[in-house]
């Protein structure tokens, strides 16, 4: 095989090209087993909601200065939701499943003088601040060393990042394509794959630039990428340098530390990867050596404790972080401080 082709388009687009990759990665493409429950993609501080939800019980917040609606949740999610299903046309596209953060309380005005213990559910307004969502095509998927990993599409919306208090303007998003693991719902987030600072006013300019995002990335080469981690090793002292280094990161002058490759995890995750390095029945390596797929995995999983507005730059960064240590290993010099 030597194109795959996923979905399509409403225009024309090239076919993505296996290439090299072809041998080692070819997605799979049939009917998945019944879903079963698994572990959240975000925990945090984060709950669980239904578009029903915030399409009823919601308000929608609205720029100060000329009281102009902003782009919903909703919308945001139906509109990646439908760039997807286009992509992938011919291919199941899953339910979004959805987390929300930083509940932001009102009230309708008939109730603006109530005491708080008298206020009925009718007389209080909600909407959240953050919220972020995955949406799995389990129809496209492929095994990595051991580990079955399903297409994903998602994104993150936090109104922190936007000012609300200024006329209505462009909105920040940020959406990807990438897999998901899963034993364990970790979020495997590549380059081509993640629009960190997605800036709109609409939703059509939204689900235009959702399209050539997915036209843009490249799954086979994804899939390569995480293969290849597999098969490089680190001892248990080579992993225990990396650990402290990675606390000592946070410590660093602000001019040494730019001179080095960016590590965004707090010591708190760091500490979770240590602890994940004993326990995780899945990812563990205490008494062996530790492939670079699943310090990887150790990263991601850590990441599930970000807050929903730093999730996917850190899911990102994990991607960075074991690439270039795994290249570092193999002698390259950029990430060679953190094992060294």
């Amino acid at each position: 095989m030597n194109d795959l082709v996923i979905g399509g388009m409403p225009q024309e687009r090239k076919t993505l090209n296996l290439g090299d990759y072809a041998e080692e990665a070819v997605l799979i493409t049939e009917e998945e087993p019944a879903k079963q429950k698994r572990p959240l993609f975000i925990e945090a501080n984060t709950v669980d909601v239904t578009m029903e939800h915030l399409k009823n019980d919601c308000i929608i917040p609205v720029f100060a200065k000329d009281n102009e609606a902003t782009l919903s949740h909703p919308a945001f999610i139906e509109t990646v939701q439908d760039a997807a299903s286009t992509f992938f046309q011919g291919e199941k596209i899953g339910l979004p499943d959805i987390r929300v953060s930083h509940v932001i309380k009102g009230r309708i005005p008939e109730a603006i003088h109530k005491p708080a213990n008298q206020l009925l559910e009718s007389d209080k307004t909600i909407y959240y601040e953050r919220c972020a969502f995955v949406i799995e095509i389990p129809t496209v998927y492929e095994t990595v060393n051991g580990n079955r990993l399903t297409l994903t599409v998602g994104g993150v919306r936090a109104y922190n990042h936007t000012n609300l208090y200024s006329k209505k303007g462009m909105e920040r998003f940020k959406v990807f394509v990438g897999f998901i693991c899963k034993v364990c719902t970790n979020l495997c987030v590549s380059t081509d794959g993640y629009l960190s600072n997605l800036e709109v006013t609409n939703t059509k300019d939204l689900y235009r630039d959702v399209l050539e995002m997915l036209h843009a990335y490249n799954p086979a080469k994804h899939i390569h990428l995480m293969q290849s981690l597999g098969d490089t090793f680190m001892n248990e002292h080579q992993f225990a340098t990396l650990l402290g280094k990675m606390r000592l990161y946070q410590c660093l002058p602000q001019g040494y530390q730019k001179r080095l490759p960016r590590m965004l995890l707090t010591d708190t995750q760091v500490n979770a990867v240590a602890k994940a390095y004993i326990s995780d029945n899945n990812f563990g390596g205490l008494g062996s050596e530790l492939s670079m797929w699943k310090f990887y995995n150790l990263l991601t999983g850590s990441n599930k404790s970000s807050y929903i507005d730093s999730f996917l730059d850190r899911a990102y960064n994990a991607t960075e972080l074991a690439t270039g240590i795994n290249a570092a290993l193999h002698g390259e010099e950029r990430y060679r401080w953190f094992i060294d």
